[in-house]
């Protein structure tokens, strides 16, 4: 193969993505390191998830004051939100204004989608083949990919003989939809004309009396957000405790949908409280006493097909124009796998994850050297707030590096078994919580059909997830092979 790069030299580092982590590390390593790095974006501009996911509503469901950087206080205080739950193009703007505001943009390389990347053993680099056939060279190979980028659109029978439109909700047109008088068939939260949606599947609570409980519960409630969560120290440990938070849930649904079957239908919820992402945008539940919307339960009438005009229960037609998939992505390894990876001795990524995710603290994958995943798989990553462990992730790689140059080391790879006992560590740290008791958690990979069910997110805390990588990077990068 003739290779062809954009430049004479291979650069230091190669960043895949120019999402939040992806723009943050090559900060890092370009203005405090010195290193050359360009990041390879496959849309025309940053945002990473908030570039793509376009539909109307969608927004953030952490609040604006802890969705962003804190790195730099000039770059905090050159910003100022305007809602409580940013909605996307504001998060769009933000991200847009850290690239200008870090001077950024000669280094982000758009419309630039990586295709493969294999490390070339004797020269100790990685080779990161574009689209176009380009060829990158470098050093160091960083995926910045993001947690939930490859979208999820279902195999259902007859979906390429639908008339209408159909779109996902991750690849919502920049021009958008036009559903003006169209009848539209959603598959959800967040965007909600005329729609059908189909519903795809500090103290304990136990420590005080009802009424206490209650009046928590109600305050928390009252507040919105991410508040009700954290009422109690342990709703996602002890099912007892869990079902005291998902009664007060179900009432509040039941009070709010004036349907009584409605009302069943969103209050019927199969898993623990909060083990899915709980629904606390503004008046999600209100959307269900609209006359143009109408829930179907497609757990006891599933989707036969789709054809040309709609969508076929197992009970009835819904003539349809428009269908919207809001079934959310292939997470955390999607987009890793759809990449081409292959290692050492041409070990390919999906092979050396066919069984599921192994890394060491999410950070590197044995096989693979110099190669490092910003909230990959085994991190905390989508358990917890993203800003901040991007930070963390992206500090903790940067300094990493600059050991590894300080030092004269040609390689850094992850250790088998140490990834193995982090894999255990990780499902140790869930099988503590209510969190695998979700038949089809995304978190395990069971809403895509052949994948791996594996936990994948890292569930023993942030706190306790940063003490340990600050502990390994203290002890000589412990649990990795150091080459010179």
């Amino acid at each position: 193969m003739s290779y062809s790069t954009q430049s004479d030299q291979p650069l230091d580092a190669i960043i895949v993505g120019a999402g939040l982590s992806g723009m943050y590390q090559l900060h890092t390593l370009r203005d405090q390191l010195g290193l050359r790095v360009k990041v390879l974006e496959a849309a025309d501009g940053v945002g990473g998830t908030w570039y793509h996911n376009r539909y109307p509503g969608a927004r953030c469901d952490s609040e604006s004051h802890s969705y962003m950087f804190y790195f730099s206080q000039e770059l905090v205080q050159s910003w100022e939100w305007s809602e409580r739950y940013p909605q996307q193009p504001e998060i769009l703007r933000y991200m847009n204004h850290v690239a200008d505001f870090l001077q950024l943009r000669p280094d982000l390389v758009f419309n630039t989608r990586v295709v493969a990347a294999e490390f070339d053993e004797p020269h100790n680099l990685w080779r990161i083949t574009t689209a176009s056939g380009q060829v990158w060279q470098a050093k160091y190979l960083i995926t910045a990919v993001g947690c939930l980028s490859s979208a999820n659109v279902p195999a259902i029978k007859g979906l390429d003989s639908f008339q209408g439109q159909w779109v996902h909700t991750s690849a919502w047109p920049h021009e958008g939809v036009d559903m003006r008088g169209k009848r539209v068939g959603r598959a959800l939260m967040q965007e909600t004309p005329n729609a059908h949606c189909f519903r795809i599947e500090p103290r304990s609570a136990l420590e005080v009396t009802d009424e206490e409980r209650q009046a928590i519960y109600q305050a928390a409630w009252d507040k919105g957000g991410l508040q009700f969560r954290a009422t109690f120290n342990d709703l996602l440990r002890d099912k007892e405790a869990n079902d005291t938070a998902a009664k007060f849930i179900k009432h509040k649904i039941q009070q709010v949908v004036h349907d009584p079957k409605v009302a069943a239908l969103l209050s019927d919820i199969d898993h623990p409280f909060a083990a899915k992402r709980p629904p606390i945008d503004s008046h999600y539940f209100e959307t269900f006493n609209r006359d143009n919307v109408q829930l179907v339960d497609i757990r006891s009438h599933p989707i036969e097909c789709i054809d040309a005009d709609g969508i076929q229960t197992t009970q009835a037609h819904y003539p349809l124009d428009t269908i919207v998939f809001a079934t959310g992505f292939d997470a955390m390894t999607g987009s890793l796998l759809r990449m081409n990876i292959s290692g050492r001795g041409g070990l390919a990524l999906k092979d050396a994850w066919h069984a599921g995710p192994r890394t060491y603290l999410g950070l590197q994958v044995p096989g693979f050297p110099n190669m490092f995943t910003i909230t990959g798989p085994g991190s905390p990553s989508v358990l917890c707030n993203l800003p901040p462990q991007i930070e963390q992730h992206v500090n903790w790689i940067t300094d990493c590096i600059a050991y590894l140059q300080t030092h004269g080391i040609r390689q850094m790879e992850a250790d088998a078994a140490a990834s193995d006992d982090w894999v255990q560590q990780v499902n140790e740290a869930a099988h503590a919580t209510l969190l695998p008791q979700v038949r089809h958690s995304w978190y395990l990979g069971a809403n895509v059909p052949g994948k791996p069910r594996v936990f994948m997110p890292y569930a023993g805390g942030f706190a306790r997830y940063r003490g340990i990588c600050d502990e390994v990077a203290a002890q000589g990068y412990r649990g990795f092979h150091l080459i010179a």
